[in-house]
């Protein structure tokens, strides 16, 4: 498993901004397709293409496209889909399909609610949008899906991270698969109920507007 923390003054001041509990839904969406459009600029750094001919107005000339079959984007439900719109700006002919998954707020257990993905993934170049790595129980269960249908390649794009979150990715993923995961920031880690702290709270009651 690899770790891509991005490191840049925008990424930072619009983080900060999420973070402010006094922010609006309407911002917080805004602000969140702006982050991940940063983040997806890094996370795509090494997304397959290949060379094409085409000609310019002035002359002909070799370009690169991205390959087949084309990279497959999946947000998890339901806070992921507030990544997709960023995502699909940045790259507008991605794949997309759904993984519905919620975590026992008991027992902490992950799963699956809802599935629309290909069966088969062989070749496929996968990016999975989840706001929030905490405990990485969810991310675990989804890059295990993945791999089972023979993905070749995982990027997990997260606006937050915990050392927790990814010591577990590490522990039950390993080396097994080419899994990346690129985040804006490495927070301090989860308190008793497992939220991420400082955090932004939950991601997708500030992204649909349901705040207590």
């Amino acid at each position: 498993m690899h770790l891509n923390v991005i490191e840049h003054p925008l990424v930072e001041h619009k983080l900060t901004v999420l973070r402010d509990k006094k922010t609006p839904s309407s911002t917080f969406r805004s602000l969140v397709d702006e982050l991940v459009m940063l983040l997806t600029y890094e996370a795509t750094r090494n997304v397959a293409v290949e060379p094409v001919e085409i000609e310019t107005p002035v002359a002909p000339t070799t370009g690169v496209m991205l390959s087949e079959p084309r990279p497959l984007v999946v947000p998890i439900l339901r806070a992921g889909l507030g990544m997709l719109d960023g995502m699909t700006q940045m790259m507008p002919t991605a794949e997309v399909g759904f993984l519905g998954m919620r975590r026992d707020e008991n027992t902490l257990e992950i799963e699956t609610y809802a599935n629309r993905l290909p069966a088969d993934l062989s070749g496929r170049e996968v990016y999975v949008l989840d706001p929030m790595l905490a405990t990485g129980h969810t991310l675990v269960a989804t890059i295990e899906y993945l791999i089972e249908h023979n993905a070749k390649r995982i990027v997990c794009l997260c606006i937050l991270a915990t050392p927790e979150g990814i010591e577990e990715i590490d522990k039950k993923i390993g080396d097994r698969a080419d899994v990346t995961v690129v985040t804006a920031a490495m927070d301090e880690g989860l308190n008793e109920k497992s939220y991420i702290v400082p955090g932004l709270g939950d991601a997708g009651d500030r992204l649909y507007g349901v705040v207590d």
